[in-house]
């Protein structure tokens, strides 16, 4: 069986390494090799490989910030490389998830590479449910938000949030709306807002998020709920239900 293997990292010489330590392996075809986080969603999603070397601490999208991008039917192998200390590591191995530290030594990627010939023979004993583990573990703690991965005319394109004017949920989607810009990406509103920083953005409906210093206007309708008139002229609900958090970061009652 051949294995095709996408390489990622953001360091040239870590790249050149992992494709010297490969070579030695008669089994594993190189699909791709990406130097930055976005160019890795559009690489993985599209190519499809068998297994991915995953650097973890990379500029503006890491490794992290790459497999919650992903959109695919289900997730190529992962071997994580890392610079991480012991105690992140025992993250990794309570979720049965592999990792070979910098800088990579070939037994021990020959090691981690013989556990993923095994669970691709057997996808049965597929790692999804440990990735998932193992992101809610290590991303709970992670800093705010700033930038977001958007896929854009068949590339990804990565936005800044300065940029957001407001959030606005569809299903599992959300639609990012910049100026008269929109771009889809596939996520639950709840789970994109807790990882929004919230002296920048609020709540206002369960479908809608807007960022503070864009609000221009709030318009009583008589019935508990106001019209949010936003500076770009983008008229949006707020329920009564979130009314209070527009209270509290204006310090007064509306």
């Amino acid at each position: 069986m051949t294995i095709s293997v996408v390489i990622v990292d953001d360091e040239p010489p870590a790249r050149t390494r992992l494709r010297r330590l490969l070579a030695d392996h008669a089994d594993i075809t190189i699909a791709a090799e990406c130097a930055d986080g976005a160019s890795a969603v559009h690489t993985i999603e599209t190519t499809a490989p068998d297994l991915v070397l995953l650097d973890i601490q990379m500029p503006e999208l890491d490794g992290f910030d790459v497999l919650q991008s992903l959109d695919m039917p289900r997730l190529p192998e992962i071997i994580f490389v890392s610079a991480f200390d012991q105690y992140a590591l025992r993250a990794f191995q309570v979720h049965a998830l592999d990792y070979v530290l910098k800088p990579v030594e070939a037994d021990r990627l020959s090691e981690a590479l013989n556990h993923a010939r095994v669970r691709l023979r057997d996808r049965r004993n597929s790692s999804d449910a440990g990735l998932e583990g193992l992101l809610r573990e290590l991303t709970k703690d992670r800093p705010y938000l700033t930038r977001v991965p958007v896929r854009s005319e068949n590339r990804v394109r990565v936005v800044d949030l300065a940029d957001v004017d407001w959030v606005g949920a569809a299903d599992n989607y959300i639609a990012l709306h910049c100026g008269n810009r929109e771009y889809l990406v596939r996520e639950t509103i709840a789970r994109f807002g807790a990882r929004l920083d919230p002296r920048h953005f609020v709540r206002i409906h369960r479908s809608t998020i807007v960022r503070f210093d864009r609000i221009n206007e709030l318009v009583p309708d008589g019935h508990g709920d106001f019209e949010v008139r936003l500076k770009n002229g983008a008229v949006l609900t707020m329920s009564r239900t979130f009314r209070p958090r527009i209270e509290e970061r204006f310090g007064r009652r509306l």
